[in-house]
């Protein structure tokens, strides 16, 4: 019962704000816009900002023993006027698409509400019922890619040349500690709490309420300042800014249009800690227009998803590739002339691909216009019953996998991905060395996809939906490169350990790309992002 009454206290106290604020709110841009003036000529000319803007903070050097103090929200983030896109990521991914679509249908609402009220609304939609497990696993493995892309490159470079950094803030804590404390080394994090019962949150905030940030410094530091302070060029941020011994307003609209929008982008490259590993569905930034998009392309996408798996499956492979291609699915494919693609005088050729999607053996298969057996360590039952080509499950034992590649390479050209599980970021995980042992006719592939609006893998969700949600994809890439043989010199027959041709073949597939190679595992990633080894069980009942 106790949900129905919070309900109904909440939707009491948000009728009532909702339309005092409104009338208080049009009576301000009415006085704005002197209708209430008689001679226009009165009203005051427009004030300087009291506090210069962050591109006047002068050296950086010598900042190691300072302590800075901003907040998240359009100071370390650009382009964050409102916190809806990560509120939406956690009802997406955390929630249910439920969830996301009443979050989205409230937007026009919430844009009538002030910032206390919007966010105290947005909380409630977004966390009420919500499990505190699911929102760990959304802050730990999915909200890093958004945050790290919409990093201010400007207030990090000054956050970065100070010792000591603590972050107030007015969003709820459980969505930016992680982020804050593993990427951006935050010391401490003070956030808006929120209540839970048990193992959920109930959508409401603790007894203090949203946190101010005045009153937190003041709370926080005691009678000693923090050094240096950056805030927003909004009035609110102005009282906490005089709290500091140095203070910097972010004006990001000034900013980008000095020094071109790009400039609030962080590249890749300068990110604090690399990206290697992500969850979740959405491709993109789920701002209310974005998101709103997305709910209107289900319905077209899920049946084009449909006729796509249909084609791939019944279909010959030329009608296959001419019919998808109709459908908005583009494949580029270079190499496919290279000799020792078909075969040599031992048996037949081992592709060794990167790991994409589930779909890469399929949109191999039907690249090169013929039949291949894809081997794998993990795939749901209805993976394997849709899938168009032959799928062969592995036992992680590597005597006994070893014999069943071999047997299936005696039989006709075999696909592995020694990666073992897929990567969306430019990287390349650790290659699994078995396969070099099995023959010298080895052929390195290139796969990499482009999406735009859905992941077509996961760690944590459901993977037997993995290949709907990439072809549902209004206009999903595969880029196929075929590299040329490996020379037998290279191979083990030639003399080479089979650590040694695996590293060579992930080094030249990684040149190909033009992804970082690195040492990290399959365990490494869904320990990371799922915490637990990504195996699907054979009653399918433990999600990977």
């Amino acid at each position: 019962m106790v949900f129905p009454t919070v309900l109904l206290k909440l939707l009491d106290w948000l009728l009532y704000h909702l339309l005092a604020n409104s009338c208080h709110r049009g009576e301000r841009k009415m006085r704005n816009h002197g209708f209430f003036s008689k001679n226009p000529s009165l009203k005051s000319p427009p004030q300087p900002p009291p506090y210069p803007n962050l591109t006047k903070c002068g050296d950086l050097e010598g900042r190691v023993s300072q302590t800075l103090v901003c907040d998240i929200q359009n100071t370390l983030l650009a382009n964050s006027q409102s916190f809806f896109p990560y509120f939406m990521l956690v009802a997406f991914e955390g929630g249910s698409i439920i969830r996301a679509l009443l979050l989205l249908l409230s937007s026009p609402i919430l844009f009538l509400l002030d910032y206390e009220l919007k966010l105290r609304a947005m909380v409630f939609i977004t966390f009420c019922g919500l499990k505190v497990k699911d929102m760990e696993g959304i802050s730990r493995a999915v909200l890093p890619k958004f945050y790290l892309e919409n990093l201010n490159p400007k207030v990090y470079e000054v956050w970065a040349s100070t010792g000591n950094r603590v972050v107030f803030t007015s969003v709820p804590r459980v969505m930016v500690e992680g982020f804050l404390k593993e990427y951006l080394g935050v010391g401490d994090v003070v956030g808006t709490e929120l209540h839970t019962v048990g193992q959920y949150f109930t959508g409401l905030i603790c007894g203090p309420g949203l946190v101010v940030k005045h009153r937190a410094i003041k709370e926080f530091f005691g009678e000693k300042k923090p050094d240096v302070g950056i805030g927003s060029s909004s009035p609110r941020d102005h009282l906490f800014l005089s709290l500091c011994k140095e203070a910097y307003v972010v004006n990001s609209t000034e900013d980008n249009i000095k020094a071109g929008a790009n400039s609030a982008i962080m590249p890749r490259e300068k990110y604090p800690k690399p990206l290697v590993f992500h969850d979740g569905r959405l491709a993109f930034l789920p701002t209310p227009f974005a998101t709103l998009s997305m709910f209107m392309w289900l319905p077209p996408g899920i049946i084009l998803a449909i006729f796509r798996l249909f084609v791939g499956i019944f279909l010959p492979y030329k009608m296959a590739i001419f019919l998808g291609t109709l459908s908005g699915v583009r494949i580029r494919v270079k190499g496919l002339n290279h000799s020792g693609t078909e075969g040599g005088k031992k048996g037949h050729v081992l592709y060794v691909c990167t790991h994409r999607t589930l779909l890469d053996p399929v949109f191999l298969s039907t690249s090169l216009g013929k039949p291949l057996t894809a081997v794998t360590y993990s795939l749901s039952k209805m993976s394997e019953f849709i899938a168009p080509i032959r799928t062969v499950r592995l036992t992680r034992d590597r005597k006994q996998d070893g014999e069943t590649m071999q047997r299936l390479l005696s039989e006709g050209d075999l696909v592995v991905c020694p990666e073992g599980t897929t990567c969306r970021e430019p990287y390349l995980l650790r290659f699994s060395s078995l396969f070099a042992e099995l023959t010298d006719e080895i052929v390195p592939v290139a796969m990499n996809t482009e999406v735009t609006m859905f992941y077509g893998t996961t760690a944590s969700g459901l993977k037997c939906l993995d290949p709907i949600f990439f072809l549902m994809n209004p206009r999903p890439i595969y880029y196929i490169q075929v590299l040329g043989k490996v020379p037998r010199e290279l191979t083990c027959a030639g003399g080479k350990s089979s650590f040694e041709v695996a590293n060579y073949i992930q080094r030249q597939l990684g040149d190909a790309l033009g992804f970082e190679c690195t040492n990290l595992t399959r365990k490494d990633k869904y320990m990371m992002l799922a915490g637990n080894e990504g195996v699907v069980l054979q009653d399918n009942r433990r999600r990977p």
